[in-house]
């Protein structure tokens, strides 16, 4: 974190502010969960009319925030960590932190990709299309543009299901459970594509989780804790509201709505508790030993890899290049969503200012 003096030694953090600092474990806490349940929590109410417009804003400017978060707050903290004075001299002699980012996207990059050719070719033994542009299968894609196969998907299916109707009651019972099961095609694409929504979203939540947790650890310890909290507090709920908003537009079944609310206190219990850690260990732990600069900077670099992919290529991308609704939008409805998502980037990157 920026305004930090350099200390190698092996001494404890701040030992200051003793009370404040164990009331930012609630503070904090209340603003992440709040952050990232009230999309959700806001998108499932019968009675908290609110209106599209505001998810619509939440989404876009969460999406900038997720971004300024993985350049400003995670990949620059990142550098900082491995290029230490306390760290020996090989670890300037190379930009670790930058390559570890990039190692981190490509991992990222082929695990996706080896999942999706490993659905993709599931798919098309069931005779089931999808989306070639994005992870989202069948006609409830979560991005990108509806392919031109959910015709031909619908159809076979609907000839499946005639088929079944008019044998139904001249085959044995095995045959007709075999006929029953040829039906499945349309479970499987929507079981194929809710796994996909939970693997991007969990990939996201679990960049931005070890961020947090390293934050939380940080200022339990830092002797800059009166601007450091209050920067946090609005740091996490506004980053809790880019989560929350992903969350509450995930398409699940009825036996998986509470997975949305249990990310968003997952999310919200991490800094938390890297905050309860600190202030057990601030006699021993110091963020500036060689170590811990290590680690940190690691930590770090990887986070911002995959938030990098995340939000350029899932959000950026999907959400706007590939958006059957984004081309189908008005000049006036892309750009307000283009500034939603600039001014989240905007105010989370002004936030690196103090931290």
């Amino acid at each position: 974190m920026s305004g930090q003096t350099t200390n190698c030694g092996p001494g404890g953090g701040a030992g200051d502010l003793t009370a404040l600092r164990i009331a930012s474990i609630f503070i904090i806490g209340v603003g992440s969960i709040g952050g990232a349940l009230f999309p959700v929590l806001a998108k499932r109410s019968s009675w908290l009319r609110v209106p599209p417009a505001v998810f619509d804003f939440a989404k876009y400017f969460g999406s900038g925030v997720i971004i300024a978060t993985a350049f400003i707050h995670l990949l620059s903290p990142a550098l900082d960590a491995l290029s230490s004075p306390c760290l020996s001299e090989g670890w300037s002699q190379y930009p670790y932190a930058l390559a570890i980012a990039m190692s981190s996207i490509f991992g990222i990059f082929i695990v996706e990709l080896i999942a999706f050719r490993i659905g993709t070719a599931r798919l098309k033994k069931l005779g089931v299309g999808h989306d070639a542009h994005g992870h989202g299968l069948g006609a409830h894609s979560a991005h990108g543009p509806e392919a031109a196969s959910r015709t031909s998907a619908t159809a076979s299916i609907t000839s499946q299901a005639e088929q079944s109707a008019d044998e139904k009651d001249t085959e044995p019972h095995e045959q007709k459970l075999g006929h029953d099961h040829e039906i499945g095609p349309v479970e499987h694409t929507h079981t194929q594509e809710t796994i996909a929504q939970i693997v991007g979203i969990a990939i996201l939540e679990f960049g931005v989780m070890l961020h947090s947790v390293l934050i939380g650890l940080t200022l339990a310890v830092s002797p800059n804790f009166r601007v450091l909290f209050p920067v946090l507090v609005f740091h996490q709920t506004f980053e809790g509201l880019g989560i929350g908003s992903r969350l509450a537009f995930l398409k699940l079944q009825a036996k998986q709505e509470a997975i949305p609310i249990i990310a968003a206190v997952l999310y919200g219990l991490t800094t938390p508790i890297g905050i309860a850690a600190g202030l057990g260990v601030r006699t021993t732990y110091n963020p500036g030993t060689a170590h811990a600069s290590i680690v940190s900077g690691v930590l770090d670099a990887t986070s911002a890899g995959i938030l990098i992919y995340t939000g350029l290529v899932e959000l950026l991308a999907h959400e706007f290049i590939f958006s059957r609704e984004m081309q189908e939008a008005s000049n006036a409805k892309v750009l307000y969503a283009v500034g939603c998502m600039m001014l989240g980037c905007g105010v989370m990157a002004l936030l690196g200012r103090w931290a």
